[in-house]
């Protein structure tokens, strides 16, 4: 799948970053990434070795092919002095999630590496994963984003992007304790052939 989509820097010495769908090249990185207990704390799908990456890359792929899972892994791009190249980092994922039957309704997801944290890098990559989501996902009026009640830094990047807390769910297997629903719905736009 041919989908990038590119975040310019939100202020002077942010990075720019680059959503792209995953690759094989990616494989390295994403087993030294899951080397980092709370990010193995908050995801379903342990990868420790090649093998666990190779099954979850396919995963993304399988996912993109369905339309049911549209995994970006996010890149933070480094622009370096003098006559060396531009270098892309890979420090996180985003994804949107709908049901076999698409409806209005779809869940966002992220995961940050260590490094990228505290740094912006997720809002600014879920900010515009929700962009693209409703400028190109047909019927998607609402995306939703959910967590475990003890994932406080995932409730500030919700927060700090828009997605309203909406209600407390309880806690329902594989995830042992309660979380939180927060929702984001599209503002109607305009343009001059009328409303989309």
């Amino acid at each position: 799948m041919n989908v990038e989509i590119r975040v310019e820097p939100s202020f002077p010495g942010d990075p720019a970053l680059i959503l792209r769908p995953w690759a094989d090249g990616d494989i390295r990185p994403l087993i030294e990434i899951y080397r980092d207990p709370l990010l193995r704390k908050w995801t379903r799908l342990p990868v420790t070795e090649v093998e666990d990456a190779v099954r979850w890359l396919a995963i993304q792929s399988d996912g993109w092919r369905t339309g049911q899972r549209l995994s970006f892994a996010v890149l933070e791009r480094d622009r370096l002095e003098g006559d060396r190249t531009e270098a892309d980092r890979l420090v996180g994922n985003v994804a949107v999630k709908r049901g076999a039957v698409p409806g209005d309704c779809a869940e966002v997801g992220y995961w940050t590496a260590v490094e990228a944290r505290g740094r912006g890098i997720a809002s600014r990559a879920l900010e515009a994963l929700t962009g693209w989501a409703f400028d190109t996902l047909d019927g998607v009026t609402r995306l939703e984003l959910l967590h475990q009640i003890d994932n406080i830094a995932s409730c500030r990047v919700a927060e700090k992007t828009g997605y309203a807390y909406e209600r407390t769910l309880p806690a329902r297997p594989p995830f042992p304790l309660d979380g939180h629903r927060h929702i984001r719905v599209s503002r109607p736009r305009t343009d001059s052939t009328g409303p989309r």
